[in-house]
Parts: structure tokens; C-alpha cells; sequence
């Protein structure tokens, strides 16, 4: 794999085939200007089209539809005075939003804090975690003790992560179906920090990233962060636009792709093998990286734990792929071990850059999180089995509160991605902040400003009983509307 630069010179299109496939039945079968209009304005509020993507012209829209030229000219006329499309002439049709949207951007970590204005207690619906299963750090720390006198005896820096930590951290890997050597495994202080590594020796500001639209929040803090220029696949309820991934990553010629098959963050969706292929053949053949996530991949709750994504290509057709993963879902966020898995000689080069931000890991998580690892598979059932019973309970609550919303059940991970069927998001969200329930907001993740303005995430990460306490306050907040309190402040960190 190359780490040399490609020079990006491609326009951001699509196609008037992928358009067509996204539309509804209906507008096909009948496709009159105001309905292609509301059609392409959802595509573009729910991100499945970009923001600065260029339409196809009228024509050729107008020919793939079976419609008059008239028809199609009506509908770019009308998203124009709505303010979702831009046209210059000798340009085209260009999409973006409406004055008002604000832009997302990277924010501030604000706290959700425990409390609301008036000293009820709060509930935190923003971060899909959950705390450590009842007595497993107990367990850990017990198993540690006797071990870490030997390990006090020398200066403590270990860039590469604890030989025995690496060592069982490959050897999940192969046991998952990936062959995988201890030098092949970077352990890092959790998987945001393996991808701010990642982004930090591969990329440059002004390179081009693919990400998936929507997707995990802080990924795309770090991107923003690192000042690079974002291209994006859309995921919806139905999964992955894998023509649109194959098209963006030809046209974009991208020096990196993210992504999360498993479970994804926050929609939920579990890639098909058959679309794993395709990705990495595509990336391969543009000569990208492919960073993939598998923080959430543990959280199976009505399949079977997929295999790594990097299993599926025989050697060495998966030496650009990178995979990150950690604790944090599976046993506790503030146990900041995760690892990364690459080729040996890109394995080293991180650690060169990891040195310069924090020299090492600690010492003491690490072997904290010998036994919890090596008895993962003894302790996931217990907490998978938690986690379906608190998706029951979140169905049954949300059923009850807010019937009018809507949903997919996901066949794993941590949330709901729930379409609130207006784009009211934001107003939500700090309504319900004054009511004291912190919720990630749609557009938190979002590439583009003022996308999925329809949609909150909801973990299912609490007690029933909080859950339906948390959504009892939602649903007071979205029928009735909930006075903001003077100075709150919105909650934009969800993890």
C-alpha cells in the first residue's frame, strides 16, 4: 500500500440512475414536479444526497424518469426557491440548505450534568454505554494485584501496549477468523484515540475522507479537526447506497474511508457480505485506506457476531485495511484500552506518532484488562441479554409516548435511530435538555450542516425504568414543548 497522495481534481456528482433508484415508488410511477421536488428535498435533509453534490441535468433527469424536461425544470425551480438547490449557468444543479441551518462543526465536550434547573435528577439518552457489569472490575483488579509488583520494577513505557495485551488481542482476531500477529496490534487509550492516530499519520488537511452519512459523532469531530475535506456514503434503514460508495470513492480518489459494518453507529444497519466485498475492492482499487470500526461489533443481539470485514479478502488484498476496536461497549468506557490492527510496518509508524502525543498507555488498564478480555465470551451473554430486554422496554415505551414516531429494530448494536417524521431535532433537543434528558440530536450526526434534522438517537443503555422516564419527558416535550430555562446550554457530545 502506497502512502503516497493522489491529487483530487473529480466533481462531486450523481448520476440520474442512483437518483432514480432513491425515489419513491410513487414519484416514479408518477412523477409530477412538486412530488420529484419533496422527494429530492428529503433525500437531501436525510443525507443520502450530499450537500454540494451536482444533480443531473434536466434532461437527462427527465429522460431516466420518463417525465417531461418541463416537469423536471418545475422541481429544480421550486428546490431553488426553497433554497435546497444552487444553479449557475454552465455549472448545473448544485444541492445545499436553506438559510438557517446551522452548522454542526466540532464542539465543545459539554458534561450532561446529573441535574436539571429545578434539582430533578437528569437522564443521559446521549451516550450509548453502559457501565461495567456488576463485580467484573472487582474481579480484574483482583487478578491484577499480585502481577503489577513485577511490572512496577521497570520504567512503565510500553508505546506498542503491554506484550501480553497485544498478544491476546491478536489472538481474538484469529480466533474471529483473521489471522493476526502480536506486532500486528497497536493497543491505544481507546478507539478514538486509534483513529486520531489513524487520521493523524495518513492524512494532511485538505485530503479527501469518505465517511458514511450518518455516522459516529466524534469520528467526525476528529475529521473536522484535522481540517480534511469530507465526501459521503448514505446509510438508511435499508443499509448502505453501495452504488453511491462506489461511484464517491472512484470520483474522490480519497486518501481515507471510515466506516462501521457492524451494528452501525447510529443507524444500527449490519453490511451484507456481498457489500463488504465490493467495499474492499473498491478501496483497493482507488488505493484508499479503509479504516474500519469495530467498536460495536461485540453487541450482536439477534445474529451471530459477524467476522472482521478484513477476513474476507485473502492476503494480501486486505494490507489497506485498519481496524479499530476497544472496551468500551462491551465492559466500561472508562476503561481506556483499545487497539488497533494493521500491517506490522504501519503498526510501527503509529507508534511513532502516539509516542509524540502520550509516550504510552497506562500500565495499570491494560492489565485490568487482561482478564476481561480473555473472558469475553463467558461474560457477553449476560450483557447482550441485558441489552435486548432494554430494547424491549425503550419499543414498549416509545410505543406508549410517541406512537407517531418511527423506527427499524436493529439486529445489534446500542440505539434507535428514530425518525420523529418532522425536522425538529435541535428544538427537541434543547427542550428536552431543559426538561433534563440529554439526547443526541440528528444533525450531531450528520456530515453535512442541517441533515437529519428528523431523527434523534435514543440508546437503549439505562434501566427500563429510566428509559421510560426519559421518553415520558421526549414525549412531553414534543406534544406540548418545554420552556428553555435562561442560560441552558446545549448538549453536543454524544459518545
Amino acid at each position: 500500500m502506497a502512502y503516497g497522495r493522489v491529487v483530487q481534481t473529480a466533481d462531486r456528482t450523481i448520476g440520474s440512475r442512483p437518483l432514480t433508484a432513491m425515489l419513491p415508488a410513487e414519484v416514479l410511477a408518477r412523477p409530477g414536479y412538486r412530488s420529484l421536488a419533496d422527494a429530492v428535498r428529503t433525500l437531501i435533509l436525510d443525507g443520502r444526497i450530499a450537500l454540494h453534490v451536482r444533480l443531473p441535468a434536466e434532461r437527462e433527469l427527465a429522460d431516466a424518469l420518463g417525465a417531461s424536461r418541463a416537469t423536471v425544470t418545475a422541481a429544480y425551480d421550486l428546490l431553488r426557491e426553497s433554497g435546497y438547490v444552487r444553479s449557475r449557468r454552465g455549472s448545473g444543479t448544485w444541492t445545499e440548505l436553506p438559510d438557517g441551518h446551522r452548522p454542526v462543526g466540532a464542539h465543545a465536550l459539554v458534561g450532561a450534568g446529573g441535574f436539571r434547573a429545578d434539582g430533578e435528577p437528569g437522564i443521559d439518552l446521549a451516550i450509548a454505554a453502559m457501565g461495567a457489569p456488576d463485580g467484573s472490575l472487582a474481579e480484574a483488579l483482583a487478578w491484577a494485584a499480585p502481577r503489577l509488583p513485577a511490572l512496577a520494577r521497570d520504567p512503565g513505557y510500553h508505546p506498542f501496549g503491554l506484550p501480553d495485551l497485544r498478544t491476546a488481542v491478536a489472538d481474538r482476531f484469529t480466533r474471529r477468523g483473521l489471522p493476526t500477529r502480536p506486532e500486528q496490534i497497536l493497543v491505544t487509550a481507546g478507539a478514538q484515540q486509534a483513529f486520531a492516530l489513524v487520521v493523524s499519520l495518513l492524512c494532511r488537511p485538505g485530503d479527501r475522507v469518505v465517511t458514511e452519512n450518518p455516522t459516529y459523532a466524534n469520528a467526525l469531530d476528529a475529521l473536522r479537526h484535522a481540517r480534511l475535506r469530507t465526501a459521503s456514503v448514505p446509510v438508511s434503514d435499508a443499509g448502505w447506497e453501495m452504488e453511491i460508495a462506489e461511484s464517491t470513492l472512484h470520483q474522490t480518489v480519497p486518501r481515507l474511508a471510515y466506516v462501521i459494518p457492524d451494528f452501525h453507529n447510529p443507524t444500527g444497519s449490519l453490511m451484507p457480505e456481498e457489500q463488504r466485498l465490493r467495499l474492499l475492492a473498491a478501496t483497493r482499487a482507488c488505493g484508499t485506506w479503509l479504516v474500519v470500526d469495530e467498536t460495536i461489533a461485540d453487541i450482536a443481539l439477534d445474529v451471530p457476531a459477524p467476522p472482521p470485514l478484513a477476513s474476507l479478502a485473502a492476503r494480501p488484498g486486505a494490507d489497506h485495511v485498519i481496524t479499530i476496536g476497544s472496551l468500551s461497549k462491551t465492559h466500561w468506557g472508562g476503561l481506556r484500552v483499545g487497539w488497533i490492527r494493521a500491517t506490522a510496518k504501519l503498526v510501527t509508524e503509529l507508534a511513532a506518532v502516539r509516542v509524540c502525543a502520550d509516550m504510552t498507555g497506562s500500565v495499570l488498564d491494560q492489565v485490568v484488562s487482561l482478564p476481561l478480555l480473555a473472558g469475553l465470551d463467558r461474560s457477553l451473554p449476560a450483557r447482550l441479554a441485558q441489552l435486548r430486554a432494554q430494547r424491549a422496554a425503550l419499543v414498549g415505551s416509545l410505543q406508549r409516548h410517541t406512537p407517531e414516531w418511527s423506527w427499524r429494530l436493529p439486529p445489534g448494536g446500542l440505539s434507535l435511530w428514530v425518525d420523529l417524521g418532522e425536522p425538529v431535532s435541535s428544538a427537541l433537543a434543547e427542550r428536552a435538555h431543559a426538561a433534563g434528558v440529554h439526547i443526541g440530536r440528528g444533525a450531531r450526526f450528520g456530515v453535512d450542516p442541517g441533515t437529519f434534522e428528523h431523527r434523534l438517537r435514543i440508546p437503549y443503555t439505562l434501566s427500563p425504568g429510566r428509559l421510560d422516564e426519559g421518553v415520558r419527558r421526549l414525549a412531553r416535550a414534543f406534544h406540548d414543548g418545554v420552556p428553555l430555562a435562561p442560560g441552558v446550554e446545549r448538549p453536543y457530545w454524544v459518545a
